[in-house]
């Protein structure tokens, strides 16, 4: 008589419950079968922001006004930082001025020049006179575009000592504070997206000719897995690390922060076929072996079992590729198989397959 473990499930099928468990144990059963392989790569990776800007004046000045600081979210649009601009404010007035001054002048130019035309040219007045305020027209318009050019110009100059956010996100530094000299291109602020992000991880050279639709990546997370679409692949590969950029879209569920660790599970396929079991239906010995036990059926629930010498290949998602030892059809335990011994009698609890 055999004596049950805590983890051991007895069915009864029509015969009483002391019968049965002084009879066999029960086993979970799985049936080998050729399936496509795959191959499996761990990977460490990093979250990084789509969009990550150093916010920069492309003028010189004082810095005048901060409206944000470190932590603060923006929106698109939002005014960050204020140069002094006074100066420049003067000359803008200035330069407005003389843009109503130009056009007073044209409007007088047309004014003479209409007046010598309703005269009639030689008659009236000379054909000379005529041609000559045509050219006062002309030069005053063409004085007028120059000084509304100068004007706008002035204008957006006013505008660049206003600093507005490209894009929402979050101010995740501050280079400067008030009251200092700021040169085009110096770093005032940093801007990041923290909503669009992407994983990016660096990936084996040999992986990049194996990826395809059929790849999968899952990222690690709280002791379990996430699925992430790929895509992108960056075919240039580093020189000194022999690998190349896989970027995937960060889950919906995956809560992180641009600059964190990710840990994931690279998936592909190989382009080969080859007999599979599960990762518990085998057992591993200090030696090195490697079996499973085989159940040939005695009945319609009872099987005898005896263990195999086999030889696994690759593993990916919960199986094992065996190399030699098995054959299609053939019917290994996956549950009950730790005190299990040569030529006993077990009796079916749930059958699996690939």
């Amino acid at each position: 008589m055999q004596h049950f473990g805590f983890w051991i499930i007895f069915i009864l099928t029509g015969m009483s419950y002391g019968a049965l468990a002084q009879d066999s144990q029960s086993v979970r059963l799985e049936v080998v079968a050729e399936q496509e392989l795959a191959q499996e790569v761990s990977l460490n990776g990093t979250v990084n922001s789509l969009r990550s800007s150093r916010i920069s004046a492309s003028v010189a000045g004082l810095l005048k006004v901060l409206h944000v600081d470190i932590g603060d979210r923006v929106a698109s649009g939002d005014l960050l930082a204020e140069l002094d601009h006074e100066l420049v404010e003067w000359q803008g007035r200035a330069a407005r001025a003389e843009v109503e001054e130009a056009r007073a002048r044209l409007g007088e130019a047309e004014r003479r020049l209409r007046e010598a035309r309703s005269v009639g040219a030689g008659r009236n007045i000379a054909a000379t006179e005529v041609s000559a305020r045509e050219s006062e027209v002309a030069a005053a318009e063409a004085l007028l575009t120059r000084l509304e050019a100068e004007r706008q110009q002035i204008d957006i100059q006013i505008e660049r000592h206003r600093l507005t956010a490209p894009f929402d996100g979050v101010v995740s530094h501050r280079s400067l504070d008030l009251g200092e000299w700021v040169t085009p291109g110096t770093e005032l602020l940093r801007l990041v997206d923290t909503d669009n992000l992407v994983l990016d991880f660096q990936v084996p050279q040999d992986y990049f000719s194996r990826l395809d639709g059929d790849s999968e990546l899952w990222i690690d997370y709280h002791n379990d897995r996430v699925g992430a679409d790929i895509v992108t692949l960056v075919p240039v590969n580093d020189s000194q690390s022999r690998t190349f950029l896989l970027r995937a879209d960060r889950p919906s569920s995956l809560p992180v922060l641009p600059g964190m660790a990710v840990r994931a599970t690279l998936r592909v396929t190989t382009g080969e076929r080859g007999m599979t079991v599960s990762r518990d239906a085998i057992n591993r010995y200090p030696d090195g072996r490697v079996t499973v036990w085989i159940a040939k059926p005695e009945d319609k629930d009872t099987f005898t079992v005896n263990e195999k010498r086999v030889w696994p290949g690759a593993s990916f998602s919960g199986q094992i590729e065996i190399i030699r030892g098995l054959e299609a059809g053939q019917q290994v335990v996956v549950r009950g198989n730790e005190n299990l011994s040569e030529g006993v009698t077990v009796r079916i609890a749930e059958r699996e397959s690939n």
